[in-house]
């Protein structure tokens, strides 16, 4: 899915190409309509049209765009969404499920294979995204921040980085790449990592979302960005999907298990509890 890496990607294709632009009109396509979740569909795609989009910002996976009226468009790209920008008579995706006409003669489209994705017309942002801790590379995002969240708990370490109210934007992918960068097991109990160790994961999840936004995010499946072309950093993983091959770094065989109901991939001879 796309995590913070991808999701920025975006916002800065985005950003130059929609920023003062009018909405002409917004349409949810038939079988779509759970995209609209503060209205319902027709009365979204009202609310919408005629507004001119001021600016196009993001936290952790949700992209926002403040809107000239004061309000905010809310969206979450979810497990298999992109939101890509074309002339207005390119044909449509196989998958898209909404359709937005801008006042220059451009497009955005809305793809969405498993219709999974969310869209949010509210006063603040915060509304959409309640329980969203820090930006995991804002300065509020400490080294203190998650050795806190950390503390006294059974759960594992990477149960902990999924979670968004303590990193907003680290997903399955750079959860696992991170504790390898980090050299921590990610089953360990989060417990049991202490100030160095979680210092030392601090700034392993600061430096994979780094290089994977260097690289345009990854594009494992579904994943495109703004301007619907692939990233790139799938193709640079330390673990992600990379069982039964070698290490890196220690040459022992990566393998794949489960962590918190998701795949995990890890080295066992350089990640150890």
């Amino acid at each position: 899915m796309p995590e913070l890496p991808e999701v920025e990607t975006i916002r800065r294709d985005l950003e130059p190409l929609i920023v003062g632009r009018r909405i002409q009109g917004v349409r949810i396509h038939p079988g779509a309509e759970r995209l609209a979740v503060t209205d319902a569909p027709r009365a979204l795609e009202r609310a919408l049209a005629g507004r001119t989009v001021e600016a196009v910002g993001r936290h952790g996976k949700y992209l926002t765009l403040r809107l000239d009226d004061g309000r905010w468009w809310v969206m979450h790209l979810r497990m298999t969404g992109s939101l890509v920008h074309l002339p207005a008579d390119a044909p449509p995706h196989r998958f898209e499920r909404a359709r937005i006409d801008l006042d220059d003669g451009t497009t955005l489209r809305f793809n969405d294979l498993r219709k999974f994705g969310t869209w949010h017309l509210v006063d603040d942002p915060v509304e959409a995204m309640p329980n969203a801790g820090p930006d995991a590379l804002s300065d509020e995002f400490t080294p203190r921040w998650l050795r806190e969240r950390l503390r006294g708990r059974e759960t594992p370490v990477k149960a902990v980085l999924l979670d968004q109210s303590v990193a907003a934007g680290v997903g399955n992918i750079y959860a696992d790449e991170a504790c390898w960068i980090a050299g921590i097991d990610p089953r360990t109990p989060a417990g049991r990592i202490g100030p160095t160790r979680a210092a030392r994961l601090h700034a392993a999840v600061r430096e994979t979302l780094e290089e994977s936004l260097g690289d345009r995010g990854s594009s494992f499946s579904d994943y495109r960005d703004g301007l619907g072309g692939e990233g790139m950093h799938h193709l640079l993983v330390h673990v992600f999907r990379r069982e039964g091959k070698p290490c890196g770094r220690c040459g022992h065989t990566i393998v794949k298990t489960r962590v918190a109901g998701r795949g995990t991939h890890y080295c066992p001879g350089c990640q150890r509890r």
